[in-house]
């Protein structure tokens, strides 16, 4: 067991892509989940809420993304952001998508596994949604976005 945790594992763990952009994915997918359910909290509207939250995850995904796991050239960072924006809206309207269709139009279709807690229903619909986005967004960035890595 000791050979598994070894500096030497552990080096490699860190320094593999896929890695790294799951443990950063995770993170903007908290920090996403975080922003949207206390913007809900305040204004309850999945469209609003969802908008909000992604504006802010984007930014907060570039940064993670062409600083530490696809460990990018500084030069070409605008283009690579314009690029990472133009996918993200489409993973954005994905989310829109299904926030609308399972929050704000047909919310029993969660709503019944929850008792037909609306902030509940939000919740859960995230969650689904962001595993779908993740896969999605790791594709679009390896394939499309990040290819200037550093020498």
């Amino acid at each position: 067991m000791k050979k598994y945790f070894n500096k030497t594992f552990l080096t490699q763990a860190i320094q593999n892509e896929i890695i790294k952009y799951l443990f950063f994915g995770v993170l903007t997918t908290v920090f996403y989940m975080t922003v949207r359910i206390l913007i809900f909290t305040v204004y309850p509207s999945g469209l609003v809420s969802t908008s909000l939250a992604n504006i802010l995850a984007v930014i907060f995904a570039f940064v993670t993304n062409d600083f530490f796991v696809f460990d990018q050239e500084r030069r070409g960072w605008f283009s690579r952001f314009l690029k990472f924006a133009l996918a993200r809206l489409f993973t954005y309207f994905l989310d829109v998508f299904l926030a609308y269709v399972f929050v704000d139009t047909f919310p029993h279709i969660i709503g019944r596994f929850v008792h037909n807690n609306l902030a509940w229903v939000n919740a859960i619909e995230t969650f689904i949604s962001q595993i779908l986005i993740m896969v999605t967004n790791y594709l679009f960035s390896k394939l499309f976005i990040f290819k200037n890595k550093k020498s």
